[in-house]
C-alpha cells in the first residue's frame, strides 16, 4: 500500500451524481468527444501523465551530483587548499570536480533521453469512443494514453490498465485489482450506478469510480473520464510519495562496491596523515597530503562510467530489439541464470489454425463449428487467438454467416480467469441461446446434457469419461481444446445474465486449434543452455499440450508439474520441486509468481518473460520481468525490459549483451580499485623512510585525474567471448582479493623505481625531491595506463584480446599527455621538472617488468568479481552497511 488519499471533489461529484448529469457537466455525451473538442482539452489540460516531462534543467542536475560524498571530499580538499594558499592544487582539485561531474551529467541526460526515446517505441494505447465531427457516427479507436483527456469515453477490457480516474458509466462482470493504490489484493468489482454521499470514504472505496493505475482482472466496462495525468489520485499520490524501488542484484552490488571503496579511505586516510607528520612533522603539509591520497583512493569517475555503460548498452540493445524501460535492469539481464516463460508466442509461432470441429465421438460437427463462431463474432470482450482463429477460418465463416445474419447480441457473461470461460446470449426472432466456450474441464463441469447425432440427450458418466477421454487424446497429439456448449432460454425481454446461467448446459463438441513450434525454437533453447540460462516452462495450459510442445522443440524433462501440485507444499519443498523441475502446467498466477520466489531463494538470478495479465504477478517478483510489446498493458508496465520481437533468439542476444555491458564496468572497478590501492600502499612505505613525499599532493590529484579520462573509453570497450558464456554476479570477495593481489604487485615495482631514485641516481635529499617526485609521477601514471591492456582480458593481450580503438586512442594520448607534462609550460604549476635523463633508461624495464610481471600474477588469478556459473543469495541490507 503506497499511501492513503483523499477523495477529490471531482471524483466526489463523479460518483454521486448521475450520469447524465455528469456528461452534462463535463461537456460530454454517451457517443465520445469530437476530434477537435479533445485537441482542444488536451491543450487546456495537458497530456495523460503523471510526470509530463521529467526532465530538470541542467543547472538541476549538475548541482544534485555535486553534493555526493566523494564530490564533496574533493570540493572540501580544494576549499582547504585555497584557504592556504595553495590556489594550484585548489584550481586542479576543482577542475576534477567540474570534469567528473560535468561528464556524468552529461551523459545521464543522454541517456535519459535515449530511454526515453526507447519507451516511445512501446506502444501503451487505450480504447476509446470519438467522433470526427457532431454529426458523424461515434467510432472506437485506440489512441495513446497521454491523448486522454476529460470527457472521453473509455472502454477497459481483462488485461487492460485503467488509463486514468474514471466514473463508470456501463459494466459487465467488471473486477478491478486496485492493490497499486489501496494494497488489497483481492479484486474488486465495480458497477455503473451512483453512490450515495462520498464524503467519509476512500478513492478505492468508490463503487462506480476505476481508478487510474489500477487493472481490469475481468469483465468489460465503458466510463467517461474525470481527472487525468498529475491531477488523478495516482498523479496525487507520486507528488506525496516518492515509491520505494526495491534494489536490484546490480544496486546491491554497487552500494558493496562503495563500502569496499569507503573502508580502504577510513582506513588508508587517517594511517598517512599519521605517518607523514611522525616522519615529517608538517601538519598542514601531512594533512594535505593525506586528502589527496583520499581523493586518489575515490573512484570519482564510477558514476560516469555507470551511466556511460548502461546507455551505450541500452542503445546496442535497441538495436537488437530489446528495449530498456530501467537501465539497471541491463545487469540483471546479464545475470540471468534461470528463465521462466510462457509457451505461447515464444516455443510456438503465436499462430493459432482451426484444425478440427468435433462431436464427444470425434466426429465432425458443422453444429460445433457454428456455435462456436457465433460465440466469437458476438462476444464484446476480449478476443483471443483462438477467438481471431475461429473468425478468420473460412469454413466457420461460411458455416456462421447464415445465422450470424439472423441473430443479434442480448447480453454476455464476460471471461475471466478464474472461470475460464465466456458466453454470449443472442435471439433471433424466434428464439433466444446462450452459447458457452471455455476450458474443457469448466465447461463440461456446466453441462448435465450432449449433442449426439443432431439430439440432445442427457449427459451419463459414460459420456463425460468419453468426453474427457477423447480430450485428453486430442491434448496430447498436440492440440489445443475449447469446448462448446448451449442452451435455450426463454425470451423473456430484456434481463441481465449472470454466472448461474450458465447451468444446465449441452454439451456439443470441441474446436481444436494448433499453435505450430517455431523454427528457431530448439536453436534458441540450446544457445541459452550453452549460455549457462535454464529455461523453465510455467503456463496455464494443459499438461498434455505443455508436454507435446516441449518434446517437440528438444527440451528435456522429466515430468511435468501440475499447479495443484504445489498447493500443499511449504517453502522448502516448493523452492526444491522449482529447482529440480522444468515444465509447470495447469498455473494460477499465484502458481507463477510462488515458483519464481522459489527459485530467487536459491540465489538464482531469474528472468520471467510473459505478456498477459496472468503472468504480471510472476513479472514483479522476478529479477528482471521481461514482456514484449504486444503484450498487454500491464505487463508492459509491469516488465523492466521488452521485446519488439517475442523469441528466445532476441532474448538471448539481449542476454549476451548485458553481460557485455557488466563486464566493462567490472573492468573499471577491477582498474580503479586496484592501481589506487597500489599507489597508497606505495605511498604509506615511501612516507616512513623519505625524508620528503613521495608525490606531492597536487600530482596525486593529476595522476589521478589523468588515470579517470583514460578510463572514460572503458564502456566502448571489447570484451571476450569467454565473459558472455555464462551467467555472473557481483563477488566482492574476488575484488577484495583482486586488490590485495594487484595492488601489492604494482608496489613492488613502485619500490623498485624508489630505490633506482634514492640509491642510483642519488635523488636522496629534500634538495632532489622535485626530481624524484617527477620520475615517479611518470612511471606511476605510465604503469597504471599501460596495465589496463593486462586487467582488460584474461587473454594476451592484443595477439588474442584486441583493445577497441576508442580505448587505445585514449590511452596513447593520455600517456603522451603524462610524458610531456614534466617538459611543457604548466610543469611549475604542477611542481614538475624533467627527469633525469639516466631515468629514462631505466623506466622501460620497470614498466615491462611490471607488466610481465602483471599477466603472470593475472593469469593465475581468480577470474575476479564476474564468475561465469556462479550464483549467490543476495546480501542482506545489513550486510551492506558500512
Amino acid at each position: 500500500m503506497h499511501t492513503a488519499a483523499t477523495v477529490p471533489p471531482a471524483l466526489h461529484h463523479a460518483a454521486s451524481c448521475q450520469a447524465d448529469q455528469l456528461l452534462h457537466d463535463l461537456h460530454a455525451t454517451h457517443d465520445g468527444l469530437t476530434e477537435s473538442d479533445a485537441a482542444q482539452r488536451l491543450r487546456d489540460v495537458g497530456t495523460n501523465e503523471v510526470v509530463p516531462d521529467a526532465r530538470t534543467h541542467l543547472l538541476q542536475d549538475f548541482r544534485r551530483r555535486l553534493l555526493t560524498p566523494l564530490t564533496l571530499m574533493l570540493l572540501t580538499l580544494s576549499f582547504v587548499s585555497a584557504a592556504i594558499g595553495d590556489f594550484k592544487s585548489a584550481a586542479v582539485t576543482a577542475s576534477m570536480v567540474i570534469l567528473s561531474v560535468g561528464l556524468a551529467t552529461v551523459q545521464e541526460r543522454k541517456s535519459v533521453r535515449a530511454a526515453a526515446s526507447l519507451r516511445a517505441l512501446v506502444h501503451t494505447t487505450t480504447s476509446v469512443k470519438r467522433r470526427l465531427s457532431i454529426a458523424a457516427a461515434p467510432q472506437i479507436s485506440e489512441i495513446p494514453l497521454v491523448g486522454l483527456v476529460p470527457g472521453d469515453i473509455v472502454h477497459i477490457g481483462a488485461g487492460d490498465i485503467v488509463p486514468a480516474d474514471m466514473r463508470l458509466l456501463a459494466t459487465k462482470n467488471l473486477f478491478l485489482n486496485q492493490a497499486s493504490m489501496t494494497g488489497e489484493s483481492v479484486p474488486v468489482e465495480k458497477v455503473a450506478e451512483a453512490t450515495g454521499p462520498t464524503n467519509d470514504v476512500m478513492p478505492g472505496d468508490l463503487g462506480n469510480v476505476a481508478l487510474m493505475g489500477t487493472s481490469v482482472v475481468s469483465g468489460t466496462g465503458f466510463g467517461v473520464v474525470v481527472l487525468t495525468g498529475a491531477r488523478s489520485v495516482f498523479g496525487d499520490i507520486s507528488r506525496q510519495v516518492t515509491r520505494a524501488i526495491p534494489p536490484t542484484s546490480f544496486d546491491l552490488g554497487l552500494r558493496r562496491v562503495a563500502t569496499v571503496m569507503l573502508r580502504l579511505i577510513f582506513v588508508m586516510t587517517p594511517l598517512v596523515f599519521l605517518i607523514n607528520y611522525v616522519t615529517k612533522g608538517d601538519l598542514l603539509q601531512a594533512l594535505m597530503f593525506s586528502l589527496a591520497v583520499a581523493v586518489g583512493l575515490t573512484p570519482e569517475m564510477l558514476p560516469m562510467i555507470v551511466t556511460v555503460t548502461l546507455s551505450k548498452g541500452a542503445l546496442m540493445l535497441a538495436r537488437r530489439k530489446v528495449i530498456v524501460k530501467e537501465l539497471n535492469a541491463i545487469q540483471n539481464l546479464g545475470a540471468m541464470d534461470v528463465l521462466c516463460t510462457d509457451k505461447t508466442g515464444t516455443l510456438t509461432q503465436d499462430c493459432v489454425i482451426l484444425r478440427r470441429h468435433v462431436d464427444i465421438e470425434g466426429k465432425d460437427s458443422d453444429t460445433v463449428l457454428r456455435l462456436t463462431y457465433l460465440n466469437s463474432y458476438f462476444q464484446t470482450g476480449l478476443r483471443n487467438l483462438l477467438d481471431l482463429a475461429v473468425l478468420d477460418d473460412a469454413e466457420a465463416s461460411l458455416r456462421g454467416a447464415e445465422a450470424r445474419e439472423r441473430y443479434r447480441i442480448v447480453d454476455e457473461v464476460p471471461f475471466d480467469f478464474e472461470r475460464r470461460r465466456m458466453s454470449v446470449v443472442i435471439e433471433s426472432d424466434t428464439a433466444r441461446l446462450l452459447i458457452c466456450k471455455g476450458a474443457v474441464e469448466e465447461v463440461i463441469g456446466m453441462c448435465d446434457a450432449c449433442e449426439l447425432m443432431g439430439q440432445v440427450v442427457p449427459l451419463t458418466d459414460a459420456h463425460r469419461q468419453q468426453a474427457e477421454a477423447f480430450a485428453l487424446r486430442l491434448n496430447e497429439e498436440g492440440y489445443r481444446l475449447l469446448a462448446v456448449a448451449s442452451k435455450s432460454l426463454p425470451r423473456s425481454g430484456a434481463r441481465s445474465y449472470e454466472l448461474a446461467d450458465e447451468r444446465g448446459l449441452a454439451l456439443a463438441g470441441f474446436v481444436a486449434f494448433v499453435d505450430p513450434p517455431k523454427d528457431t525454437a530448439a536453436a534458441a533453447l540450446q544457445a541459452l543452455h550453452e549460455s549457462g540460462v535454464t529455461v523453465k516452462v510455467l503456463t496455464g495450459d494443459s499438461p498434455a499440450i505443455a508436454r507435446h510442445i516441449c518434446q517437440l522443440v528438444g527440451l528435456e524433462f522429466e515430468s511435468v508439474v501440475l499447479g495443484r501440485d504445489l498447493d500443499a507444499l511449504d517453502a522448502s519443498a516448493l523452492a526444491d520441486l522449482a529447482e529440480k523441475s522444468t515444465v509447470f502446467a495447469k498455473l494460477t498466477p499465484d502458481h507463477k509468481a510462488a515458483l519464481v520466489r522459489a527459485l530467487r531463494s536459491r540465489g538464482h538470478v531469474v528472468g520471467v518473460l510473459g505478456d498477459g495479465i496472468n503472468d504480471s504477478p510472476a513479472l514483479r517478483a522476478a529479477d528482471v520481468g521481461i514482456s514484449v510489446d504486444t503484450g498487454t498493458d500491464i505487463a508492459k508496465e509491469t516488465a523492466r525490459i521488452i521485446l519488439l520481437e517475442k523469441s528466445l533468439l532476441v532474448l538471448h542476444d539481449g542476454v549476451i549483451e548485458g553481460r557485455r555491458v557488466f563486464a566493462n564496468l567490472v573492468k573499471y572497478l577491477r582498474m580503479a580499485t586496484s592501481s589506487n590501492f597500489g599507489n597508497v600502499f606505495s605511498v604509506l612505505g615511501a612516507s616512513i623512510w623519505l625524508p620528503f613525499l613521495p608525490m606531492a599532493p597536487i600530482q596525486i590529484l593529476a595522476c589521478n585525474l589523468l588515470y579517470d579520462v583514460s578510463q572514460a573509453s572503458i564502456p566502448a570497450d571489447n570484451v571476450d567471448e569467454e565473459a558472455t558464456l555464462l551467467p555472473g554476479t557481483w563477488d566482492i570477495r574476488s575484488l577484495w582479493r583482486y586488490i590485495a593481489i594487484m595492488g601489492p604487485l604494482s608496489s613492488v615495482f613502485d619500490y623498485v623505481t624508489f630505490a633506482v631514485l634514492f640509491s642510483v641516481l642519488g635523488l636522496s635529499t629534500p634538495a632532489h625531491a622535485m626530481s624524484f617526485q617527477s620520475a615517479w609521477f611518470l612511471e606511476s601514471i605510465l604503469s597504471e595506463i599501460l596495465v589496463i591492456y593486462i586487467i582488460r582480458t584474461r587473454r594476451i593481450p592484443f595477439l588474442e584480446s584486441r583493445p577497441a580503438t576508442v580505448v587505445l586512442i585514449t590511452t596513447v594520448f593520455v600517456a603522451s599527455l603524462a610524458v610531456w607534462l614534466p617538459l611543457s609550460p604548466v610543469a611549475s604549476a604542477l611542481q614538475l621538472v624533467a627527469p633525469p635523463v639516466m631515468f629514462w633508461r631505466y623506466l622501460p624495464a620497470i614498466l615491462v617488468a611490471y607488466l610481465l610481471s602483471a599477466y603472470a600474477v593475472r593469469s593465475r588469478l581468480h577470474p575476479g568479481m564476474y564468475e561465469p556459473g556462479t550464483q549467490r543469495k543476495e546480501p542482506s541490507m545489513a550486510e551492506l552497511t558500512p
